[in-house]
C-alpha cells in the first residue's frame, strides 16, 4: 500500500512540475535567480542598493537572461551570466552579473552602446562601462572576459 501512494504522489509531482520543466530549459537565469531564491535577491539588493539613477530593468534585473555559468576566478566560484535590457538587442544595453557561488555578493558590469553607432564600427570602443557591487580588479577582469566571449563584441 505504501509503494502505492509514494508512485501515486512520485507521479503527481511529476506531473505538476512538467509545464514548469517546460517553460525552463534546466540552466538558471539571473532573472528567475533573484525572483525565486531570498539569498540571492539580496546579493543583488546589495549590489544595487547604493546606486543612483537605475532603470527598473537593472533594479529588478527583469531583462531577458541567457543561461548562466559555473566560472572559477582566483579559486573561487561564480555563477555567471548576461542580462539583456531588450531580448533582440542585447548590443545597446546589457548586464554581466557574477554571483558568488555562497551567494552572498553580486558583482556587475552594466555596459551602454549609443544606438546611433553604425553597426559596422567597434561597439567596445563607443561603450560605456559602469560597475555595481563594489568588484576588485581580479573580478572586473573576469566580466570584462565574460562580455568579451560575446562573438557579437569586439
Amino acid at each position: 500500500m505504501k509503494v502505492v501512494i509514494r508512485g501515486m504522489l512520485l507521479a503527481a509531482f511529476v506531473a505538476a512540475t512538467a509545464p514548469v520543466l517546460a517553460d525552463n530549459d534546466g540552466q538558471e537565469r539571473a532573472g528567475n535567480l533573484v525572483a525565486t531564491d531570498p539569498e540571492y535577491r539580496q546579493a543583488w539588493q546589495d549590489a544595487v542598493r547604493k546606486q543612483e539613477r537605475l532603470p527598473d530593468w537593472v533594479l529588478n534585473l527583469s531583462g531577458t537572461s541567457a543561461p548562466m555559468t559555473a566560472v572559477t576566478e582566483g579559486g573561487d566560484k561564480y555563477l555567471v551570466g548576461q542580462v539583456c535590457e531588450k531580448a533582440d538587442d542585447c548590443l545597446h544595453n546589457r548586464l554581466v552579473v557574477a554571483f558568488s557561488w555562497n551567494k552572498a555578493h553580486a558583482y556587475v558590469l552594466w555596459v551602454k552602446v549609443p544606438t546611433g553607432v553604425p553597426e559596422d564600427k567597434t561597439p567596445s570602443k563607443r561603450a560605456d562601462y559602469r560597475w555595481l557591487g563594489d568588484p576588485d580588479e581580479d573580478m572586473q577582469k573576469m566580466l570584462m572576459e565574460q562580455l568579451k566571449n560575446d562573438p557579437q563584441w569586439y
